[in-house]
């Protein structure tokens, strides 16, 4: 079968596998140039390994700090004439290169809010890393979240508080410029949206972690966060995603005093905005990403989600001065470049001018849609994409 990229909106509905391997592999070579994290915990639960994020702290953890991983994500696997998910494609290839190096993965396929599933990680928990974890990252980037004891589930909702909202997205099947309107979301709503992305089940998790014994000495946890700047803030940190976002932060403070018996620590890292499967779904965030990745990148600030990772564990979480650097609310910033007031102006300069004329112009539409197709594993040089593949065994 040949492989092509087919996008509906914002979402990709293939990925090609000697691509996704190539996305790997990019990520590792580019953490192997750089110095080791000497103080890296070496066994690593990661819950959203696949993609983004969860994938990028993974990749840094496992070739510049030395450690060991378990990573859990759920993924569609492909069949004789339908491609997988690219996060299952990703899992495979980390695997691949993690075991080449010597290093143990072991990738749970399955949905993290489950039972099922947390009994698999503590068995793997008890039988590869001698019963404990040194470092819970939470990842999880999921619509729907399962009520305990029924067969109901959470949703989350992307909308508005109070008011309405209405922006603009860059639709990559067709590079057209899509005009909406949101209505604010009601109550239940934005309950729904804190259960399924706030700190309920991250907490859940380490409370698991703790009843079975699995948590070591200096164990911590992180769980990955964005507020943005205020341009953002009517769709993003006043909307449901903010409130849940702000619960999720609120958690760590719990949490912090949970593993305080295990002389560990909980944090919530904000992160910078990136191209990721979650980001470019979130309405009106298509424009602000390209004037950002315009921006930043003129300010040599740019960077990607596998050297924004590297830093927070070799600079904030893992340094060698011990010393974790973190804000009045106790968050890691790792958006602080993102934030600089020299950034946003001109960030904001280009969105007042952004139209379905220009975007392709005055902002970097072309590195925006090139990193979402290589997301997917399209897009990179030196494959060719005219090749048939076995879907089921593409190397």
């Amino acid at each position: 079968m040949i492989v092509e990229p087919i996008i509906n909106g914002l979402i990709a509905k293939t990925a090609h596998p000697i691509g996704c391997e190539k996305s790997v592999a990019n990520q590792i070579n580019y953490i192997r140039s750089k110095p080791a994290i000497i103080k890296a915990p070496k066994r690593v639960l990661v819950l959203g390994a696949s993609s983004g994020f969860g994938l990028s702290a993974r990749i840094a953890l496992t070739f510049a700090g030395n450690a060991e991983t378990i990573g859990v994500s759920l993924e569609r696997a492909p069949t004789a004439n339908r491609t997988g998910s690219a996060g299952w494609y990703n899992n495979l290839a980390f695997k691949h290169h993690a075991e080449k190096s010597g290093k143990l993965a072991i990738n749970i396929q399955g949905d993290a809010f489950s039972e099922d599933v947390r009994e698999q990680v503590i068995e793997a928990i008890e039988t590869y890393f001698e019963g404990e974890v040194d470092l819970v990252i939470y990842s999880l980037a999921s619509r729907i979240r399962p009520k305990p004891n029924s067969d109901c589930f959470w949703r989350s909702s992307i909308k508005p508080i109070q008011r309405p909202y209405k922006g603009h997205s860059i639709l990559f099947e067709d590079s057209s410029w899509h005009t909406h309107t949101l209505p604010p979301a009601i109550n239940d709503e934005i309950e729904s949206t804190r259960k399924v992305m706030g700190g309920e089940d991250w907490e859940s998790w380490i409370d698991t972690l703790i009843n079975s014994e699995s948590i070591a000495r200096g164990c911590r946890t992180v769980a990955f966060s964005y507020i943005g700047p205020e341009s953002t803030y009517p769709i993003y940190l006043d909307g449901t995603l903010g409130r849940a976002k702000i619960d999720l932060q609120q958690t760590s403070h719990a949490l912090n005093l949970k593993l305080a018996n295990f002389a560990g620590n909980a944090f919530s890292a904000v992160c910078k905005a990136n191209v990721t499967k979650a980001s470019v779904i979130i309405p009106g965030f298509t424009p602000y990403l390209c004037a950002l990745y315009k921006v930043m990148k003129q300010e040599g600030l740019h960077e990607t989600c596998i050297e924004q990772m590297y830093r927070l564990f070799a600079d904030k979480v893992y340094s060698e001065s011990g010393h974790v650097p973190v804000d009045g609310e106790r968050l890691i910033r790792t958006d602080d470049w993102e934030l600089k007031p020299y950034v946003q102006r001109q960030v904001n300069d280009i969105l007042s001018r952004m139209n379905a004329e220009n975007f392709a112009h005055i902002a970097d539409y072309t590195s925006v849609k090139n990193e979402f197709l290589q997301l997917n594993g399209f897009a990179h040089d030196g494959i060719d994409y005219s090749k048939d593949i076995d879907l089921l065994k593409p190397s």
